[in-house]
């Protein structure tokens, strides 16, 4: 595979995405507003070759794929069964609880912000993983 794919979990509201390598490494990250989705695409697909779009197949992904189609790049529907669960606890693995925290199960706290990159991450490694570029998503 040449280039980056470009993980997008798409919401209501605002969307996630994550710019991971081939491995699996996770260039760029961050939560935008939906309607400034695209413009923040276009920014990270001038920077380096992306491959393709790993789009959550969620809430508004028929309409964050149409405003993505100017972008010229593939998109690609990923299914997003349990991304939430599993982005908070990579988010709990990259940023353990600390204090009296740490004596309560990771799977019974929530993080102190929102998640959606860490599933945009999720959902470009699991596209990964399909075309056979990373071992396991984490």
């Amino acid at each position: 595979m040449t280039g980056a794919v470009l993980g997008v979990d798409p919401g209501s509201a605002k969307a996630g995405y994550a710019l991971v390598e081939p491995d699996g490494t996770v260039v760029r990250s961050g939560i935008v507003a939906v309607d400034a989705l695209a413009e923040t695409l276009a920014a990270l697909a001038g920077e380096r070759p992306i491959a393709c779009v790993a789009l959550g197949r969620g809430t508004r992904s028929a309409q964050v794929a149409s405003a993505l189609q100017p972008l010229g790049i593939p998109i690609v529907l990923i299914d997003e069964f349990e991304t939430s669960r599993r982005a908070r606890e990579l988010y709990f693995t990259e940023h353990p609880p600390r204090g009296w925290r740490r004596l309560i199960p990771p799977g019974m706290q929530l993080p102190p912000r929102p998640v959606d990159d860490y599933a945009a991450v999720l959902i470009a490694r699991s596209y990964l993983t399909r075309a056979g570029g990373v071992d396991a998503p984490n």
